[in-house]
């Protein structure tokens, strides 16, 4: 199972979705990378595969990261990356 971790802006926890197969996970990623890089704002709806009831719609311009990662059975999940901002006095 893979896992796609999406970050959005004043959002403080990951959006997740999983993909039985690497290739639909990477092409998953891939999509929501395009996304982002793209600066439009566009309505992308979100399914998983573990949980057929799951769905979500994000707007394009909210996401700030997106990871891709193998999801080990039984082990606690963590998100793979994480935002610090730090202000300075100038």
């Amino acid at each position: 199972m893979y896992s796609i971790d999406v970050i959005l802006r004043d959002t403080p926890l990951p959006i997740s979705v999983q993909r039985k197969e690497k290739i639909d996970a990477e092409s998953l990623y891939q999509a929501i990378k395009d996304a982002l890089d793209s600066n439009r704002r566009e309505l992308l709806e979100l399914t998983c595969e573990k949980e057929d009831d799951k769905k979500i719609a994000i707007l394009t311009e909210r996401i700030v990261a997106v990871s891709l990662s193998k999801k080990s059975g039984g082990s606690v999940r963590t998100p793979g990356f994480f935002a610090l901002n730090k202000e300075t006095d100038e």
